[in-house]
């Protein structure tokens, strides 16, 4: 090779490895998801009639039913739930919006979470790191949408799932004398993601598989993504919310816990009084 040849080479190399950096900052994806979650009546639901069913369904059809928009880099990601509007009062749902997840940001590669939270008025900016999954990688896969799927499984306590969620029975919980590790409720999640996508994002609290996970299934939830635009022509930088005051997943689930365990007090008074 001529000495011409070798100081081309030696200059269009990092060139080369410019452009390769250049590409990697540039690219970004957007995937849609939906989200379909079975309610369990219980109890309550056996002294209901098949009609009353449908109706309690159909009231909650805003709980069961959720889209998201997933935006991503290799790096950063952005996790949003798309508002509706409850088709039978015209309304957005209040309540449960203040049990909804907010704008969840994930840094995989600084083990980052941050996430907005609304509760009854108050901004709150949850900061910490991003949940550790230990996930078993299967052989097997399926097709969704064009893109080939592997398989891979965890298990993880359920509170770390639904940390900004509250259903009644936390207080009870939360005014135990004690809690064992016995006590502790696990939830199985299986997931399939795509190599065809090489980053470690994925909805909701999911991430860390070697490619984008495009469905998982945890509890009574299904989470299935529906369509990605790699690159799109539009794009929007990829940045973490910022209002709010900043609080752990931790201290934020005991401020929820406590505000409804003196919202009930508050009602048991009047009804003495």
């Amino acid at each position: 090779m001529s000495t011409i040849a070798r100081l081309c080479l030696l200059f269009a190399f990092p060139l080369l490895l410019s452009n390769s950096e250049n590409a990697q900052q540039d690219f970004q994806g957007k995937a849609y998801y939906f989200s379909k979650s079975t309610m369990d009546l219980g109890s309550w639901g056996a002294r209901m009639s098949e009609a009353q069913k449908k109706q309690v369904k159909a009231r909650l059809k805003n709980r069961l039913e959720k889209t998201y928009v997933l935006t991503f880099d290799t790096a950063v990601s952005l996790f949003i739930e798309e508002e509706k509007v409850d088709a039978i009062s015209g309304a957005t749902d209040s309540w449960g919006s203040n049990f909804a997840r907010g704008k969840q940001y994930k840094n995989v590669v600084d083990n980052q979470l941050v996430q907005a939270q609304e509760f009854y008025g108050k901004r709150f900016l949850v900061k910490d790191e991003l949940q550790a999954i230990e996930w078993k990688m299967g052989t097997e896969t399926k097709q969704i949408g064009a893109y080939t799927c592997f398989r891979a499984t965890a298990v993880l306590p359920s509170t770390e799932l639904s940390w900004y969620n509250f259903n009644w029975s936390d207080l009870r919980s939360s005014t135990a004398s004690s809690t064992t590790e016995d006590e502790i409720k696990l939830t199985s999640i299986e997931a399939w993601y795509t190599l065809q996508i090489p980053v470690k994002h994925g909805p909701a609290e999911f991430w860390g598989l070697p490619g984008l996970i495009l469905e998982v299934s945890a509890g009574n939830t299904t989470i299935l993504c529906s369509e990605i635009v790699m690159n799109p022509k539009e794009r929007k930088e990829i940045v973490a919310p910022d209002k709010g005051k900043i609080i752990n997943k931790i201290d934020y689930r005991a401020t929820i816990v406590g505000k409804m365990m003196e919202m009930r007090n508050n009602r048991g008074r009047r009804r003495r009084g």
